[in-house]
């Protein structure tokens, strides 16, 4: 690997960025050029200050990471009380999936445009706006009394959610330089984030329980707690905030594009791939993608940076982004029809099933942030795709067993912990190499390939159900999502010299 050091600190950082950013940090005149007292001076000053520094960033961490979580929580918490959900309100089953619908569309839809408005506005101010409005949807979601004002709140809450992720990720790359530290930031984060999925999945089903409404309140007390935080750790300065205008064509065709395919994608798997409006949009999708891609390459203010279109870790990163929805990211959607549709466990039965599997993410996360800077983020990248490919190996052979603890139970461990490690190493090597300024937008960009990935992987494995629920189509479907995390071995392997 080429030396990467050139130019900067000891910290990793560049000086004149360091300095910016961390007043503790700055360049101290030498010893030559000053007295003995303002030397020593500035020494104390310096080492009084980096305690605080230190205690600023580990808050600011905190922050993002409750952030983080609920964005995840909220993303699969829906799964296990949409049947309460579609009872209480009277939606049909074409309705009830968009209400994990307008969330999912609005949210991979308007990613990459939260990344250049956290570029450019500052990802704490973004940050802020965006956890607060969340809150507010997540109220008026939970106090829904019919269909319409539900799905509005969902579409809101996704809209949140897009820009409030590229801020978390641009918050991080600004806040700790690429390296061990930022590592070590992106493990903790990650660590967080990824429980968020699998305690989505327990917490939706002991909430339902008692009301479905509850999955949506739950959000409220935690956005007060990262509004709170960011007043008082984070702040709203504009300390390196890239120059330029927020590129409105470029923003349209590319948001569009994105909105079109997943549109098509999620009306593929519930009408039919030979429907007219699925074809329509998939139609409109290509078409904008076109203009798009001709846009990028003309117009002198693009979408995407051509700085980012050359960094090859970003490029390898939304690769095993996508593989990972492909292969355990969709393993929630999975297990929440299997063990209720098939096993017809009870929300709590199934939210109870899912604990093993959140303790594993959580565990796997810990191990990829100890172990990462020994071993390197594409070694934990390749183990993690190996244990996870095999744990959704076991589910498909075992999963027509009755027995929870000797069929499900040996899959769940394995992927739980192949998951974690996977969802920590993935976005370290794909931030690794972005330069500060862009770091919202390659978040954003990791983050739209993750969640691409999961709306076609949703639809492929919508086709691969069908209409039965027997353990024969749960098995292909389990074997989908194996290949999917062979592959991401494969990536991982072939890559990993290159970006250890």
């Amino acid at each position: 690997m080429k030396d990467l050091t050139v130019g900067r600190n000891r910290s990793g950082e560049c000086p004149r960025t360091s300095a910016l950013r961390d007043p503790a940090s700055s360049p101290v005149p030498s010893a030559a050029s000053t007295s003995p007292t303002t030397e020593s001076f500035v020494t104390v000053v310096t080492a009084s200050a980096a305690p605080a520094t230190v205690r600023r960033s580990s808050a600011t961490l905190a922050v993002l990471s409750v952030a983080q979580f609920l964005i995840a929580l909220d993303y699969s918490i829906i799964y296990i009380a949409l049947p309460s959900i579609a009872g209480d309100l009277h939606l049909g089953p074409a309705l009830a999936q968009w209400v994990v619908s307008a969330y999912a569309v609005l949210f991979a839809g308007f990613l990459v445009v939260g990344g250049r408005l956290s570029d450019r506005v500052g990802p704490a101010r973004l940050f802020v706006g965006a956890i607060v409005t969340f809150g507010i949807a997540s109220a008026v979601g939970g106090a829904a009394e019919d269909g319409t004002v539900l799905l509005t709140a969902r579409g809101a809450q996704g809209l949140c959610a897009a820009l409030l992720q590229p801020a978390i990720l641009g918050l991080i790359g600004t806040t700790f330089p690429a390296g061990p530290r930022r590592s070590k930031a992106l493990a903790v984060w990650g660590s967080v984030g990824a429980s968020g999925l699998a305690a989505g999945a327990v917490l939706g089903g002991l909430l339902t329980t008692a009301s479905w409404r509850l999955t949506f309140v739950v959000n409220v007390p935690l956005t007060l707690l990262c509004a709170l935080g960011a007043a008082v750790w984070i702040g709203t300065d504009r300390e390196g905030v890239a120059t330029g205008g927020i590129p409105m064509l470029a923003s349209m065709l590319g948001t569009g594009t994105v909105l079109t395919l997943v549109l098509g994608l999620t009306l593929g798997s519930d009408r039919g791939w030979h429907s007219a409006p699925t074809l329509a949009f998939l139609g409109v999708a290509l078409t904008l993608f076109v203009l798009f891609v001709r846009n990028e390459r003309v117009s002198r203010n693009v979408l995407i940076d051509p700085v980012l279109r050359r960094t090859r870790s970003l490029r390898v990163g939304a690769a095993a982004t996508a593989l990972y929805m492909a292969s355990v990211g969709s393993e929630f959607y999975l297990l929440t029809l299997l063990l209720q549709a098939m096993k017809h466990y009870t929300p709590f039965e199934a939210g109870l099933a899912f604990l093993p599997l959140a303790v594993m993410v959580t565990v796997g996360n810990t191990v990829a942030g100890r172990t990462v800077r020994r071993l390197g983020p594409s070694r934990l990248l390749a183990g993690g795709f190996a244990i996870a490919t095999a744990g959704l190996l076991w589910l498909a052979l075992t999963l027509h067993g009755d027995s929870y603890a000797a069929d499900l139970l040996p899959g769940l461990l394995l992927s739980g912990f192949g998951h974690g490690m996977i969802y920590t190493s993935m976005f370290i090597i794909g931030t690794h190499d972005v330069p500060a300024e862009h770091q919202g937008t390659a978040g954003a960009l990791l983050t739209t390939s993750q969640y691409l990935s999961g709306a076609l992987t949703i639809a492929v494995l919508t086709l691969a159900l069908g209409s039965a629920t027997g353990p024969a189509r749960f098995s292909v479907a389990f074997v989908l999502t194996a290949a999917a995390g062979a592959a991401g071995l494969v990536l991982a392997a072939v890559r990993r010299r290159r970006l250890t």
